[in-house]
């Protein structure tokens, strides 16, 4: 087994020299990991107990009661990963197509049963052909069984899915269910209906990797938050990912061990641009402020107007959400508000800190926004912060404007704390367009109404394009210089760190859907 794992690696490692220009080819033709390779890869050395290794399943329709291998076309089990309890089913592509059906359902029950019972992580390494149709209905049922437990696990313990194979048919809906999912590039899919229905349907010409591959689902669909190059790194980035999250809703996530030091960063200072409509990189902000390279975005390529992804502040896991001046120039739109919104509600549902980073000059304008429900998209992100219980800290980078302040955190929809920096702007709307409006008449009948106009523009931003306005207000509790960022931080989170809130008694809140 040692032997084929390294002949594995080798090869990995080979195809990713050359500057990554070339990755494996048709890596689910000879380069795909086994069902007991990637769960070796994942658990901690000798840690994995199987669980089910010699459940057959019991149908004998179709031939099948001469093909009962041992099983089911599932490996399940629980094991360690970093130290830390963690329970994983890995479909098996060898078997059967890793068909799912009754006995290999019933398998994937069990273990995300005591999943929930025990308060540890669910792992799904998913790569199966679909229902098994020679067991017709119950392989139907299985699908349905592992779907309303995905709901029950919700928000009680993470739960991970990474494709590394097909998924298809009903079988995607189990990983839409779950947190995050990961997708290995070129070897991966998943859609609800082939190219070969596609086409019958719709006449589509469209390709398995372009219906349903990890570039489309990553860009275009959102549905998947991580792709990687290979299994070896989808592993690890599973690893990595759970080293930010804690067991179950009941814990914290592990913190790193930290000293504390100047926490002074002066890079900050220089971040901003003179001119507030030139554009800057918010992961400068990001990494300028948290604990070195302990940033790690999820859905990266997705909705990039805004960040999204964790990392660790004086050695305690944080949510960081914030808005992109480098694309979009940071604006709110459909697609970014439903990112930020399920990412905020995770943070959330496992006492994760949120920190929040606000440059948005407002909603995304235009009819292809108002037509696909800009309102009831954005409304999702409102909800999500409002209802967050978990400590919530805001930093004001430069605008704040219009509703978009509203919905970003702000203190009227029960931040705890809201820094800004000196360069913030926070009003109904950027000055030219209030003068516009506010002098129209004057700057209609001035003699030079360009320069009349440029005026009403100064006076404006000098009395609202500013922090001081909402300060005094206590809108923002400080404001203060880029470099005090870092330190300002740590200790309002280790204030909060006891934070108790909670919310009206209901039986749960009807979020804009």
């Amino acid at each position: 087994m040692q032997d084929k794992i390294n002949e594995l690696e080798s090869k990995i490692e080979s195809a990713q020299l050359g500057g990554g220009e070339k990755r494996i080819e048709a890596q689910h033709a000879k380069n795909k990991l086994t069902a007991r390779e990637r769960i070796h890869f994942l658990m901690d050395e000798g840690s994995f107990e199987e669980i089910g290794m010699f459940v057959t399943h019991r149908s004998s329709n179709f031939g099948l009661e001469n093909n009962k291998p041992l099983g089911d076309g599932v490996v399940t089990g629980y094991g360690n990963i970093n130290g830390r309890l963690t329970y994983v089913f890995a479909q098996d592509f060898t078997v059967m197509g890793g068909s799912l059906a009754e006995a290999h359902a019933e398998k994937i029950v069990k273990i995300m049963d005591l999943a929930m019972k025990n308060g540890a992580p669910l792992i799904g390494l998913n790569d199966s052909g679909g229902a098994r149709i020679q067991e017709g209905v119950v392989s139907l049922g299985g699908y349905a069984d592992i779907f309303y437990r995905n709901t029950l696990a919700s928000g009680v313990i993470p739960q991970l899915s990474a494709i590394m194979g097909p998924c298809a048919g009903g079988a995607v809906y189990s990983p839409a269910l779950t947190d995050f999912i990961s997708m290995v590039e070129n070897t991966s899919y998943m859609f609800v209906t082939g190219p070969d229905v596609v086409k019958t349907v719709t006449h589509e010409e469209v390709t398995s990797e372009e219906l349903g591959g990890a570039s489309t689902h990553s860009t275009k669909s959102g549905v998947t938050h991580f792709t990687y190059a290979n299994e070896i790194e989808c592993i690890n980035g599973l690893k990595k990912l759970l080293s930010y999250i804690p067991q179950n809703c009941e814990e914290d996530a592990p913190s790193l061990p930290y000293t504390a030091g100047d926490e002074k960063r002066e890079k900050l200072n220089s971040i901003i641009p003179q001119n507030s409509n030139q554009p800057y990189d918010i992961l400068e902000v990001i990494s300028g402020t948290v604990d070195g390279n302990s940033f790690h975005e999820v859905h990266k390529d997705y909705a990039e107007n805004i960040v999204v992804g964790f990392a660790r502040m004086a050695g305690k896991s944080i949510g960081i959400v914030a808005n992109q001046p480098a694309f979009l120039a940071g604006v709110l739109d459909n697609n970014s508000s439903k990112k930020g919104a399920r990412f905020v509600r995770f943070c959330d549902a496992f006492n994760i800190p949120l920190l929040v980073f606000e440059d948005v000059p407002g909603f995304l304008p235009g009819t292809d926004q108002e037509w696909n429900a800009i309102i009831t998209n954005g409304a999702k992100l409102l909800y999500a912060f409002s209802e967050a219980t978990v400590p919530r800290i805001t930093v004001i980078t430069r605008k704040a404007y219009g509703g978009a302040y509203d919905v970003m955190n702000s203190k009227h929809i029960g931040a705890d704390m809201n820094f800004a920096w000196p360069s913030s702007e926070i009003a109904v709307m950027g000055a030219k367009g209030a003068a516009e409006i506010i002098f129209k008449k004057e700057i209609k009948e001035a003699a030079d109404s360009e320069a009349k106009l440029k005026e009403k523009e100064a006076e404006y931003a000098e009395m609202f394009a500013n922090p001081y306005n909402a300060a005094a207000r206590g809108y923002v509790d400080e404001v203060i210089r880029p470099d005090q960022t870092r330190e300002k931080l740590i200790k309002a989170f280790k204030m909060l760190e006891n934070k108790v809130d909670v919310l009206p008694k209901k039986k749960h809140g009807n979020i804009p859907m």
